[in-house]
This record gives C-alpha cells, structure tokens and sequence, in this order.
C-alpha cells in the first residue's frame, strides 16, 4: 500500500514536469499543421454538379506577402451576397463543402480559401486568427475588385469559426458570422488540450506547467501575444450579428467557450445548443435545422 502511494505521489509530480517538457517542443509545432490534401476533388465536382454552380480559383496576396488560394464558387442564380467559408485546423477548402453546398443552393456565393499554412496557401505558421483576420482583410479587398458584392458574411468551424469572429472585429464589410465550436480565447482552449479533452480542470492544475510552456512556445515562435488571440474580445470591439453553435459532447472545445463569446457580444447575438454533436459536426447530427438556423440567421442582417 505504502509503494502504491509512492507511485501515486510520483506521476503527480512527475506529469506536470514531462507534459511540460513535450509542450515545449509542441507549443511551436502547433504553429505549424500539415499540409493536408485530402483527395476531396471527387467529392467537390459532385458538389458542383448537384448544385449546378460554377467554380473559379482565386489567389490573394497577404499583407506580410503569402499567397493565399482557393476558390470562388456561385450559385447558377447568385442572390448577389457572399459567405467566406473558413475550415478547421490541419484541413483545406474542401473541409467546408457540406456548409459551401446548402449556401449555394439558396442563391450565396462562396470563397472556399486554404488559411495560411494549409493546403495549397503558403505562410510557414498557423496563428489561430492573429494573422488571419488581416488574411480576411485582402481577401475581401480581392473579392470586391473583381466581383460585385451585395452583403458579405463569414462562416467558420473550430479554428475557422474563431478566425471568422476575429476577422469580423477588423473588417467592417463583414455583416455577420456564424461560428460553430469556436474557442474563446488561445490561452482558455489551451487547457483543454493539455486537459487532453478529458477536463479543462486538469489543464488549469496538474498540467498547468504543461499549458504555460506551449503557449510561451507559440508565443516566441509565432511572434504574437497568444492573449490577443481572442474571438471573446473580437465580438466586444465591434457590434457584428453572430450565430454561435456548440455541441453538447463536444470535448475539443466544449460549449463553454461559445457561451463565453456570446456573453460577451455586443451585437445582435444567438446561441444554438446541439443535443449530442460532437466537435464539429453539428451539421451532420442536425442537417435540417442547421440549414434552417443559417439561412434564417443570413437573411436578417
């Protein structure tokens, strides 16, 4: 009995010290994801041709210089309004092609971009929405130099949907967004990956060490104060109409912090809770009503 509680005493010394040690090195590496090509392009011309639109790659240059791409893709009879679809991290454009599908059909054109460090955009490093939001910047300034727009909106899951927010704080043309499992803020979400999605109270305690020395990580790498990663302080900057949408068993990024952003939006605000989905598939665990609550939400603002 007396070794067991040696044991025991041990890990919880021992964790935080190790968890620590490979946050270290994970802090930067969460900067920089993969650069996933899911073989996806089947898929997309099935799209297509279910919702009989018509599809044109754009490419977008950053302020900092990265190239950005992706597409442009509208309906065979455009309302005149557009979405910016923003997909979730270590994924491309073609992450969004449920959401871009629904949209197309009720007359919305789509720009399905790759986020930097993703897919076929260039940038060396994912700044969860610090860098990003300017990304949004030029590719609006892109979209209006070449097309005609009526209203723009943003739709954004997980990573995206907490882009989609941030962006909107700095890019007036943005009439509303829709964010589904978006985090609060990059320091608040921490605690759940080091938690391992089992408790945030783990990661505010036993591995606190752990989440402390991956965000100094991001910190130094990235070249950005991960505390001003914050879609919680985005919508309180600027008074923009938001649809935040969570799952119930969501334990990536639990409801908690969409509740935490739609306390502190000073805009028109709603919040939708889904009984049973998981992260990032609300869409998917309610296909009607999601369609219902996003087009409803769109044609408001």
């Amino acid at each position: 009995m007396r070794r067991t509680a040696y044991v025991v005493i041990a890990l919880l010394v021992l964790a935080p010290i190790g968890a620590a040690v490979l946050s270290r090195g994970m802090g930067p590496a969460a900067l920089h994801p993969m650069h996933l090509n899911p073989e996806r392009l089947e898929q997309t011309a099935l799209m297509l041709a279910r919702t009989r639109a018509a599809k044109d790659d754009i490419s977008v240059r950053a302020s900092d210089g990265v190239e950005l791409r992706g597409w442009k893709v509208r309906p065979p009879s455009p309302n005149g309004d557009w979405v910016l679809l923003y997909h979730g991290v270590a994924d491309n454009r073609t992450g969004t092609l449920g959401y871009a599908e629904f949209l197309l059909r009720h007359g919305y054109s789509v720009v399905m971009m790759d986020s930097r460090a993703h897919g076929a955009s260039g940038g060396d490093m994912a700044t969860y929405g610090w860098k990003e939001r300017y990304d949004t910047v030029a590719t609006a300034d892109t979209l209006y130099s070449t097309e005609r727009v009526r209203r723009l909106y943003a739709l954004g899951v997980s990573m995206g949907g907490s882009i989609a927010l941030q962006s909107a704080a700095v890019e007036p043309r943005i009439a509303g967004v829709v964010a589904e499992d978006p985090f609060a803020d990059l320091r608040e979400v921490s605690y759940d990956y080091a938690g391992l999605r089992f408790s945030s109270l783990l990661g505010k305690t036993l591995f606190r060490t752990a989440s402390i020395v991956g965000i100094d990580g991001m910190a130094n790498a990235g070249g950005f104060n991960p505390d001003d990663v914050s879609p919680e302080k985005a919508v309180a900057a600027r008074p923009f109409p938001v649809l935040l949408i969570c799952g119930t068993r969501d334990h990536t990024i639990p409801c908690r912090h969409a509740k935490r952003v739609y306390a502190a939006a000073t805009g028109q605000k709603e919040l939708w809770i889904v009984q049973g989905a998981e992260h990032a598939s609300a869409l998917g665990r309610e296909p009607a009503k999601y369609e219902q609550r996003v087009i409803g939400f769109l044609s408001r603002f």
